[in-house]
């Protein structure tokens, strides 16, 4: 890819990568400067973009790197994350008792999904949120396209495993 333009190649790529950032800072400030920081360094490494196989791919990975090092940076100076909010919830159905109970269910698969290990809930973001292939997560999280598969299946199980148990237990 040598004609790689930053307005039609990179800008339109802000949205993937801020819930990208947001899965893994949780936090929406902290994702809105990771991405505007993915995106300033991707800019400043413009005269090799001609040397990228995968320009989507290579911003992915610098906004994990950089969503990475703002978590490890607030979790040594304060123990708290913010939550995100429920838009998707709140968008569907008209019926008030259906939206409520919509958005408990929404809210309990993001803290099950938040819970996981990293690798796992990046893995499944990329996979069934921006519906990227094994190869590009594979080459985002630098591990191979098995260990991809490996963290998808065990991120579900681990999530519909304690969904069921928090549905028939009412915790």
């Amino acid at each position: 890819m040598n004609n790689i333009s930053f307005r039609n190649d990179i800008l339109p790529l802000k949205n993937v990568l801020f819930r990208l950032a947001l899965r893994i800072t949780l936090n929406r400030e902290d994702a809105e400067d990771v991405v505007q920081d993915t995106l300033v360094k991707v800019w400043n490494k413009r005269d090799d973009w001609h040397e990228i196989d995968s320009i989507e791919a290579f911003c992915m990975t610098v906004c994990r790197n950089l969503s990475l090092d703002k978590v490890k940076k607030a979790s040594r100076s304060t123990g708290s994350l913010e939550q995100t909010g429920t838009e998707a919830a709140d968008r569907t159905g008209a019926d008030p008792y259906d939206r409520i109970v919509q958005r408990d269910r929404f809210d309990t698969v993001r803290r099950l999904m938040n819970a996981l290990p990293e690798k796992q809930r990046t893995c499944m973001q990329l996979r069934d949120f921006e519906g990227k292939s094994y190869k590009d997560i594979a080459a985002v999280m630098n591990i191979t396209e098995e260990q991809v598969k490996v963290s998808i299946f065990r991120a579900r199980q681990t999530i519909k495993q304690k969904y069921v148990e928090i549905d028939k237990y009412g915790l």
